[in-house]
């Protein structure tokens, strides 16, 4: 079973390319202002052109369908990850959709089949990510035999093995726990991710899609 990885909230071109050279899928890239690991569109291009075979993630909480076009096509993003209460039909332009499920005490596994079909469902302990707090793995395990999902909150490379054998997830997610600090990658922590990954999966995929 491959294991997609993608490296999230880069903000350096550096960043992107170590991420890429150690193997990760996708770079994702936050354009809601509000995150400490927030880039401009311009900051985001330099990112793009330095993820190599990378796919290119950006990451919106609610915010216009117009400035989500203008990022897919100026930077561009292969991919729009949707972290708010949007409705995803207004955020097709092209680029694969990922839309983000806040997973809490109530949380139904069988919700996920709610999700368009065409549309990839990220778990996370809330909406806005970048907690490092988990979800129930449990709870993910179940709904990742439903339909292929992303899984996000608090993995990184001592327990990434762990939420690989019990939610076998699609894709992972993976920010505060690859960082410095918020926006700051850790080229190591990176490494050691992703041969983590590698040694319970096998080689992981060049791409997120």
């Amino acid at each position: 079973m491959s294991v997609r990885v993608k490296i999230c909230g880069v903000t350096r071109p550096e960043d992107a390319a170590a991420a890429a050279a150690a193997g990760a899928s996708a770079i994702g890239l936050v354009f809601w202002p509000e995150s400490p690991r927030a880039v401009t569109l311009e900051q985001a291009a330099r990112c793009a052109a330095a993820a190599g075979h990378a796919s290119v993630v950006g990451v919106f909480v609610d915010q216009a369908p117009a400035l989500v076009r203008a990022a897919v096509e100026r930077v561009p993003l292969a991919g729009v990850q949707l972290h708010g209460d949007e409705n995803v039909d207004q955020y097709r332009f092209g680029a694969h959709v990922i839309k983000a499920i806040a997973v809490g005490p109530d949380w139904r596994p069988s919700s996920v089949r709610d999700v368009p079909t065409d549309v990839l469902p990220l778990l996370d302990p809330r909406l806005m990510g970048g907690t490092g707090r988990r979800v129930n793995w449990r709870l993910a395990g179940e709904a990742a035999r439903l339909r292929p999902l992303m899984l996000a909150g608090g993995i990184h490379e001592r327990n990434v093995a762990v939420a690989i054998d019990r939610v076998a997830p699609y894709a992972l997610d993976v920010s505060s726990g690859v960082e410095l600090e918020p926006g700051i990658k850790d080229v190591n922590r990176i490494e050691r991710l992703l041969a983590a990954v590698e040694r319970v999966a096998g080689p992981v995929p060049g791409a997120l899609w």
